[in-house]
């Protein structure tokens, strides 16, 4: 940064996992830093979660609500970057698409129709490896930022993964037609994992909140490519500030870790603290009857026995992304459930 005034980058969504880490990362090279909430009655709570990793002080708070156009031109005037974080996540399937297609769509074009208009150089968006990973069946080579989720396969996506898809596809759609010189970034995560900030934390941390309570009887074989918070941080800012890279995908995770994967590293690591943490590995079927009661397995069944290896080479080569190991990134989100007394 230089010695005059820093520039101002609006963080969608500031109370999410993600936006407190692209924050603190902002706050920490020196950029002026807004976000949005949707009441303002939530910054104090925010700002509190915020102090465990960043100073807040400088942050400025604007209400905005992705089902609602008020709000977002006052929150990007000014600014040169926006990073939009927010997004719909469940915890379990909806009734219908439509609960997380349309805020995920329409909230995003918001987004971009403000950014657009208040002359914002470039839009970093979260999107996920849900629009890049899905619909196709079982495949042995790593998927890449040139592959797009099949959305109109049901029987082999989520409500959340074909939101995500139509999303950015909505949003790329949109550049194409209207952006003008606004560019477009967008990042795509695992399964996020790393250090909570207290009890408001990411649905993708269940997997490890759940295996510590000792909650589920056994290990379903689900897996996921993992990355860790402060990495995707890392990302979102590289890609904010790299030259020539307008218009492209970047995928943010590592190895593809089986629950059980998880599980041994935990037992490994944690010892005693671990104690909970179930070894035996469930039999499909099994998973499939704990479904019927359980809104997360259910959400994830069509999953089960899947393997997607994803490649974030790209990232590497790119934007210099060197992520953590997957390793760590469970065991230091279990701690922190620990420290947090939250298991």
């Amino acid at each position: 940064m230089s010695d005059s005034a820093p520039q101002t980058v609006l963080v969608t969504g500031g109370s999410g996992y993600i936006a407190a880490y692209v924050i603190a990362a902002l706050i920490a090279r020196g950029f002026a830093v807004r976000t949005t909430v949707r009441s303002l009655s939530r910054e104090a709570e925010v700002r509190a979660t915020l102090k465990k990793i960043t100073d807040p002080s400088g942050v400025k708070f604007f209400a905005a609500d992705l089902n609602a156009d008020a709000g977002w031109d006052e929150a990007v005037a000014g600014c040169t970057y926006v990073q939009h974080v927010a997004s719909p996540i469940p915890v379990g399937d909806p009734k219908n698409d439509d609960e997380l297609v349309r805020p995920a769509r329409n909230g995003a074009l918001r987004v971009m129709r403000a950014s657009r208009d208040a002359g914002v150089r470039r839009v970093v968006m979260t999107a996920s490896v849900a629009s890049i990973a899905y619909g196709h069946g079982n495949r042995a080579a790593p998927y890449t930022e040139a592959d797009w989720t099949d959305e109109t396969n049901l029987t082999a996506t989520s409500p959340y993964v074909r939101s995500k898809t139509i999303a950015e596809r909505a949003v790329r759609d949109w550049f194409k037609r209207e952006g003008g010189a606004l560019e477009l970034v967008t990042i795509h995560p695992g399964l996020v994992l790393g250090p909570v900030l207290g009890s408001d934390f990411s649905t993708s941390v269940e997997a490890i909140k759940k295996l510590m309570e000792g909650s589920v009887p056994g290990l379903p074989k689900f897996g996921w490519a993992i990355v860790d918070v402060r990495d995707v941080a890392d990302m979102h800012v590289a890609a904010m500030l790299t030259p020539g890279i307008a218009g492209e995908r970047f995928i943010a995770a590592t190895d593809f870790w089986w629950m059980k994967d998880m599980a041994a590293a935990l037992k490994r690591r944690l010892g005693d603290r671990a104690r909970k943490v179930p070894s035996m590995q469930l039999p499909n079927f099994a998973v499939r009857i704990a479904a019927m009661f359980d809104p997360l397995i259910k959400s994830q069944v069509f999953e089960l026995g899947r393997a997607r290896n994803v490649s974030h080479e790209k990232a590497t080569r790119l934007l210099a992304w060197h992520p953590r190991s997957a390793e760590d990134s469970v065991v230091q989100t279990a701690e922190s459930l620990i420290a947090e007394g939250l298991v």
